[in-house]
C-alpha cells in the first residue's frame, strides 16, 4: 500500500497558495512542493488531494492511503458530500479520481504527524513570494 501525506497552505485566506504532497512506497519516498494560485486555505487543502491523486494515477498505484490533517476534506470524502458550494466541484474531481485505485482509503491525523507535507507546502508558497514580479 502506499502512503501519500497531503497538505495545502495559503499565505492570506485567499492568497498565496501551494501544496506539499509525500509518498512513500517500500521504503522508497517521493516529494512534490507545488505553487498555485491565490486560493483559500481549504480550496488549496482540495487541490493537493487532487494532485495527489493525479500523481499516484501517474504511477499506476492501486492501493493508496491518503492522509491529511484537513478535517473538512477528509469528512467531505468520506461523506462524499459538502455543504459548501464552494468545494463541490473541487470535491467532485476528488471523488472521480479515486475512483481509478483498487483500494483507496483517507484518514485525517494531527498536524504533528504531516510535518513532511506542510513544509512541502509553505515550501511552494515561498517559491511564489521569491519570484521577480513580471511586468
Amino acid at each position: 500500500m502506499i502512503e501519500v501525506y497531503i497538505d495545502g497552505a495559503s499565505a492570506g485566506n485567499p492568497g498565496p497558495s501551494g501544496i506539499g504532497i509525500y509518498i512513500k512506497k517500500n521504503g522508497f519516498s517521493e516529494s512534490y512542493s507545488i505553487p498555485l494560485d491565490c486560493l483559500s486555505n481549504h480550496e488549496a487543502e482540495f487541490m493537493a488531494l487532487i494532485k495527489a491523486l493525479e500523481i499516484c494515477r501517474g504511477h499506476s498505484y492501486s492501493i493508496i492511503s491518503v492522509r491529511s490533517d484537513s478535517s473538512l476534506v477528509v469528512d467531505a470524502m468520506e461523506k462524499e458530500f459538502t455543504r459548501n458550494k464552494k468545494y463541490a466541484q473541487l470535491l467532485d474531481t476528488a471523488l472521480y479520481l479515486a475512483k481509478f485505485f483498487d483500494l483507496f482509503f483517507i484518514k485525517w491525523i494531527p498536524s504533528k504527524e504531516n510535518k513532511k507535507a506542510d513544509e512541502l507546502a509553505k515550501k511552494a508558497i515561498q517559491k511564489i513570494k521569491s519570484k521577480p514580479n513580471e511586468a
